[in-house]
């Protein structure tokens, strides 16, 4: 996660973000020194709010010409109050367009992720992915908010926007979670460990296997643990499909 600004949390390593008022390298620096490598920045901005997203998700675009990742994810946000539909769009193509050229001229993909009002469905987050004609602008697919949102089959969904997918959070939803909340949420930051959930991962890879390129998953868990569980079931599950580096 990056933000800009400095945030209390982050200051005293309570919260995984990173600050981009720091130097680009450091970030470098850092994953260096533990033998890691950055898929993607979880730069969400508010496509809605150009006078904030335009500035941070270029900040995070040349972050991530730094540390030599492809994408950035994002999504609508919160649509204002004393915004209509139509505003909204209009808006949010501004933003993309702005996005675009500069996405075009590091070579960085933005996808955009299920995560909003606009985005809860497939048609929805394929209307502002088409905003722009632009090679640049794709999806980040999450499976825990698909099901959680809950208005349509998240692997339905999935068929609707696959071509458009470039990067995915690897998110599963709990039982507990998913009647709590099933429905009445666009997202949820956090899921539980991969394969103990109600996310169908077998149909997942099923849908996207015959894709032909790279695309990483990204586990978002809570706890250490859960990341391990979740690696360790990814790769079982998907051993045909990895990629060995």
């Amino acid at each position: 996660m990056v933000h800009t600004g400095y945030e209390l949390l982050s200051e005293v390593n309570y919260f995984h973000s990173f600050s981009m008022e720091e130097d680009p390298l450091l970030m470098k620096e850092i994953c260096d020194k533990y033998s890691m490598k950055v898929s993607s920045l979880s730069a969400h901005s508010p496509l809605m709010k150009p006078e904030a997203a335009v500035s941070r998700l270029t900040r995070a675009t040349v972050l991530a010409s730094f540390m030599g990742c492809d994408f950035l994810n994002t999504d609508e946000m919160i649509k204002p109050e004393w915004m209509d539909d139509e505003l909204a769009f209009s808006t949010m193509k501004y933003t993309l367009t702005k996005m675009a050229l500069i996405a075009a001229r590091h070579q960085k993909y933005i996808c955009i992720e299920p995560h909003g009002i606009y985005t809860k469905t497939a048609d929805g987050l394929m209307k502002i992915v088409k905003l722009v004609d632009s090679p640049w602008i794709k999806v980040n697919w999450d499976t825990g908010n698909s099901y959680l949102a809950g208005l349509e089959d998240p692997y339905e969904g999935l068929e609707k926007v696959r071509d458009y997918v470039y990067h995915i959070h690897a998110k599963d939803i709990s039982m507990k979670h998913s009647e709590n909340e099933r429905g009445k949420v666009t997202g949820t930051p956090v899921g539980c460990a991969c394969g103990e959930g109600v996310v169908e991962w077998e149909r997942v890879m099923k849908i996207m296997d015959p894709i032909d390129r790279e695309i990483f998953l990204s586990v978002e868990c809570g706890k250490i643990d859960e990341a391990e569980r979740s690696l360790e079931f990814l790769k079982k599950t998907f051993a045909a499909q990895l990629i060995e580096d």
